[in-house]
């Protein structure tokens, strides 16, 4: 009992002082800005404008990629689509729905506007990472695919002449992305919203349930995933749409005062906690943690894509911050401000969101349950693969190395239900951002490349 109490005292320490340093934060005007989060947004801004406003002058191009979804014999494990999809499952998850309502209730409806500029920059982000992730993947013997930012970081430092320390930082990602794989919170989360709408309130049996679905997709590896999200993520986008589209066509005559509202209170000084500063951060931090770009996840997924122009696939990966960030998020924000949701006492989080879609219809949270369990499903499988990667980059392809790392994911996943874990639920987001760090220095470092391969795919692209 002494052992593991201590265990536990020294597991919360090690999670605090992660914390603390990960999320660091310096305050004006009484606002908290954490660090992390200014490398982030530096860094999308500084990729929007260095290539050009690629997010606003390729998403056009990107839509018609994407249209054109078809196996090719371009080296690579899934299509395209799929790659896309795959990565939209392990951004569009319980934040979308629980965030942003957090995200409102401190910063005010103003907060979404800010959510709306920083998902537009992220867009530029997710194209330099997702192009290096393919330009700079392995391709193995037996046509599977090995690529994410583990790769990149250790090119990019190699020719800085640097090696060793390319070799440390494309490790240490590898390990950060092994830890921040673990499930809990999306498991846990589910598990709450059945708990409250069914009264269903076994977490060991409803963990031991979703490890199991969770075991039957993971096993085929990448092609399996790709294959379930290709279909959950249009299937799940479209039930959560549905139940938010008939919310605003309840308040429908209220829409353009939401609208108008939003806009004033992103520029009013009084608005939200902390004045304008206070809402700013609020958008910016909602949209940086729910679509991770430079966080360096997505590129993991993007690499498997069948592709022999990797600038291609960074097209097609600027779609993913737009539909997570500036399509889901923008409807959930608007859902909460029309029924007035997130001024209700008492509320926070997914309740805020579960008392939105209540106001309307009284059997609406039952949607609800569905979507967020087909969100956090999504993201789970998805982290997965990601932890996979890292795992893969640190032991090798082994196949009984493999078969251990997925054990031992979907036993994480089982317990994951478990009330009281808060402590790991920091310590999972500490790995996630501690990610960013690496990823985005690479990023800075071999952007003049990205952006030639930009300049030769227009011209090739023009010429045809």
């Amino acid at each position: 009992m002494t052992t593991a109490f201590s265990f536990s005292q020294a597991f919360e320490s090690l999670t605090n002082y992660l914390a603390g340093v990960v999320f660091y934060a310096f305050d004006i005007n009484g606002v908290s800005i954490p660090l992390v989060l200014i490398w982030l947004v530096c860094g999308a801004v500084i990729f929007t404008c260095y290539l050009g406003f690629i997010n606003v002058r390729g998403f056009g191009h990107a839509i018609r990629l994407l249209k054109n979804n078809k196996r090719t014999g371009a080296k690579g494990e899934i299509t395209p689509f799929q790659a896309l999809s795959t990565a939209l499952s392990g951004t569009v998850g319980t934040g979308n729905i629980a965030g942003v309502a957090v995200a409102i209730s401190l910063g005010g409806p103003g907060a979404t506007f800010w959510m709306i500029v920083a998902g537009l920059l992220g867009m530029s982000t997710k194209f330099v990472e997702c192009t290096l992730a393919v330009k700079y993947r392995q391709l193995n013997a037996d046509g599977s695919v090995s690529g994410g930012p583990m790769y990149y970081i250790k090119a990019a430092l190699d020719k800085c002449n640097l090696p060793l320390t390319g070799t440390v930082l494309a490790m240490a990602f590898s390990v950060f992305v092994i830890f921040g794989s673990a499930g809990f919170v999306h498991v846990n989360q589910g598990f709450v919203q059945v708990k409250t709408v069914t009264g269903f309130a076994d977490p060991w049996l409803f963990g031991a349930i979703y490890a199991a679905l969770v075991a039957a997709v993971i096993i085929g590896g990448i092609k399996s995933i790709a294959r379930v999200t290709s279909m959950l993520v249009p299937l799940m986008c479209a039930v959560y749409l549905l139940a938010s589209l008939c919310v605003m066509a309840a308040h429908a005559s209220a829409i353009p005062s939401a609208l108008l509202l939003i806009v004033q209170s992103a520029f009013s000084p009084e608005a939200g906690y902390g004045g304008l500063i206070g809402v700013l951060i609020q958008g910016f931090r909602r949209a940086a943690y729910s679509n991770e770009a430079g966080i360096g996840s997505s590129p993991i997924a993007h690499a498997a894509a069948q592709t022999d122009q990797p600038v291609k696939q960074g097209f097609v990966a600027l779609l993913e911050p737009f539909i997570d960030t500036v399509v889901i998020c923008t409807i959930t924000a608007l859902v909460i401000i029309l029924t007035g949701a997130y001024q209700t006492p008492g509320l926070d989080g997914v309740q805020i969101t579960s008392g939105a879609f209540a106001s309307v219809f009284s059997w609406f949270p039952w949607v609800l349950m569905v979507a967020l369990l087909l969100f956090g499903f999504s993201t789970v499988i998805s982290w997965s693969y990601y932890g996979l990667t890292g795992w893969r980059y640190l032991v090798g392809q082994d196949k009984r190395l493999t078969q251990l790392y997925k054990v031992l994911f979907c036993f994480i996943v089982s317990v994951g239900a478990v009330p009281n874990i808060m402590a790991v639920f920091d310590f999972i987001d500490s790995m996630i951002f501690l990610m960013a760090v690496p990823n985005i220095l690479a990023l800075y470092l071999l952007l003049p490349e990205v952006k030639a391969d930009l300049r030769a795919y227009w011209k090739t692209t023009q010429a045809a």
